[in-house]
Parts: structure tokens; sequence; C-alpha cells
């Protein structure tokens, strides 16, 4: 059974999967880490900025990620025409003021991207499907995508703890 970003509930990758099966399983544990770092916390603690000036807080992590499952999914894998969810600029840096927004807000966002993200993903007859990504001039496949992905969300759980430590103390990996 995968973690669903609506609970913290993470599930171990296989130790032993295949190839496919091992990408979504880690991609869906660093969704649900992602999830439940934020856990608990109330609107105000998820939109406690890092370090003023900068707007980075757990509250614009969740909805960063989910532009980046937009952005990936829908519009390069998917070929979609859809805006950013939070910049008429299409800056996806916009997503990090989470100042005005609350956790319903962002995580009904962010949910709606990843069960797409998934179901794009299913939909793929292979890990070798590829698509045009303009900004590297070449084709990518949905490996790279899926690989990309977990690398994101690794980054960002690692700015998560940090965030999640100064707001109450918790920590764990």
């Amino acid at each position: 059974m995968a973690a669903t970003p609506e609970s913290a509930h993470r599930v171990a990758p296989p130790l032993a999967g295949g190839e496919r099966e091992t990408l979504r399983a880690y991609l869906d544990f660093h969704r649900a880490t992602l999830a439940w770092k934020c856990e608990g916390l109330t609107d105000e603690e998820l939109r406690r900025q890092s370090s003023p000036p900068s707007t980075l807080s757990l509250l614009g992590l969740v909805r960063h990620m989910a532009e980046v499952e937009r952005h990936w999914f829908r519009r390069t894998f998917g070929g979609a025409e859809v805006p950013h969810l939070w910049s008429d600029t299409h800056d996806f840096q916009a997503a990090y003021d989470a100042s005005g927004s609350t956790r319903a807000e962002a995580f009904a966002a962010w949910r709606a991207e990843v069960e797409h993200a998934r179901a794009v993903e299913a939909a793929a007859e292979s890990l070798d499907a590829t698509v045009r990504v303009e900004k590297w001039e070449e084709d990518a496949s949905l490996r790279l995508l899926m690989l990309h992905m977990i690398h994101e969300y690794a980054r960002h759980n690692g700015h998560a703890d940090f965030l999640r430590e100064a707001v109450d103390g918790a920590t764990g990996a």
C-alpha cells in the first residue's frame, strides 16, 4: 500500500522491488515525509518563516511542491497548458510565500497535483516514455522525471527538517 499525501503514514520502499515499483515507492515515501513534517501544526506554525527576509516555511514547501508536481506531470509530461497555482508570472518561487495561505488551501492543491501525477505515471506504458523538455532542449524519460521528483522532495524535506525543529523542536528522519 502506497503512502498517501493525506496522512503522514510512510511506507518504506521495497528492498527488492522492480524498478517502477521502487521509484513509485520512493516518491511516495518522500511525499509522505513532507506531510509528516507538517503534521500537528497550526496554520500559523506552518507559515512561520525560516529566516526572514526569506519566505521559506513548511506551508511554502507544500505549495512549492504542488507547483513542481504540476509542472513536471501536467505541463511537461502531460503537455497541458495550465497556469501556475500562485503566480501570474510563471514564478515557482512565489509559492514559497505562504503568508496568506492556509493548510486546507495548500494541501488541497498539493493532494490534487499528487493524485494527477500518480495517474499520469500509471497510464504511461513504461519508464522509457519520453517527452521534450524545452529548457533542457532534449527529450527526457519518465524514469528521469520520477528521479528528478525524488531529488526535489529529498532536498526540500531536508529544509522541512530544519523548519519543523525551529517551530517546536520535533526531529526525526
